[in-house]
């Protein structure tokens, strides 16, 4: 039995991280400096220990022999690039699973949990989408404050050196004021970037592989159906009855066993994205009252400066 008949009554936690290089590469946020680097790094082992603690938490997949070899390997992984027939390949996959999921949709459900499961993925998936979209926009609103601030304290910096000692004085220290405010705000992008909006992307990708394994449960269905036809034309034609009824048993117990793997998965999938973002938003609003508060003690301190100067 291979990898894929052995894994596909599963779903696999996905990996994101060619999805978040391709993204900081299109209209990402380039680093400007150590913090930003810092924070792109963090970002990065965050990514791959999620990836990774969620392999290791599976009853299945963490028994994988290739997935204990790469924990124990202590030298350089080496990745080989797809070539062209490797990505051909897995276009022309893709598109023959489009279709089937097109001719699937229509199959006559048998079990009102799924029927229900496949409603709640598609309306979460368009929302889940729609909101890492929204969270995009918010941080780079907010990095967009941080370079603002950037100018801001150039502008006054210049200025003060075309000013008296005394006025050039209270300049300088409102230069240093958005300096500070700068990166201050580059540090809330950054949490927001890490703590909501790859936990929105990640569950994007998590959504899509819940709604592939359904899929590979409707074509196991439809598979099973088929086979019950082929066993009652066999029986009639009294022609390949016995070769007829194997077939009818594989499939079925294929499916049997994909509905019992399924209803465990989506299970499981429910309470770990709940106790996900229950975590992540507690800590990215941790996170932001800590930086309210610094923003808050860099004003004050700032004008009570100016007020006993």
């Amino acid at each position: 039995m291979g990898p894929t008949s052995r894994y596909g009554i599963h779903f696999a936690p996905p990996h994101i991280a060619k999805e978040d290089k391709a993204r900081m590469k299109d209209g990402g946020i380039p680093c400007r400096g150590p913090a930003e680097y810092l924070a792109v790094f963090k970002k990065t082992v965050s990514v791959h220990e999620v990836f990774l603690q969620r392999l290791s938490s599976h009853p299945v997949l963490s028994k994988d022999h290739n997935f204990h070899i790469f924990l124990e390997y202590d030298q350089d992984l080496t990745v080989r690039r797809k070539n062209t027939k490797e990505m051909f390949g897995g276009f022309f996959k893709s598109m023959v699973k489009t279709a089937d999921e097109v001719l699937y949709s229509g199959a006559k459900e048998v079990d009102e949990f799924f029927e229900q499961e496949k409603i709640f993925l598609v309306n979460y998936y368009n929302r889940i989408k729609d909101s890492t979209a929204k969270a995009d926009k918010m941080t780079r609103s907010q990095k967009n404050v941080a370079d603002d601030y950037i100018h801001i304290s150039a502008a006054l910096t210049s200025l003060s050196e075309e000013e008296n000692t005394e006025v050039r004085k209270y300049l300088l220290k409102l230069a240093e004021l958005y300096e500070k405010l700068r990166k201050v705000e580059a540090r809330v992008a950054s949490d927001e970037d890490l703590k909501l909006s790859e936990l929105l992307r990640y569950y994007v990708l998590n959504i899509e592989a819940a709604k592939d394994l359904l899929y590979r449960r409707t074509k196991s269905l439809v598979d099973y159906e088929n086979s019950n036809k082929a066993l009652d034309k066999a029986r009639l034609k009294s022609k390949d009855v016995k070769q007829a009824e194997l077939h009818q048993q594989e499939c079925c117990q294929k499916f049997e066993k994909l509905s019992a793997s399924a209803k465990q998965e989506l299970a499981g999938f429910k309470r770990r994205r709940v106790a996900a973002f229950r975590k992540n938003l507690i800590e990215m609003t941790e996170l932001e009252i800590k930086h309210a508060k610094n923003n808050m003690a860099q004003l004050q301190s700032c004008i009570e400066l100016f007020k006993n100067s």
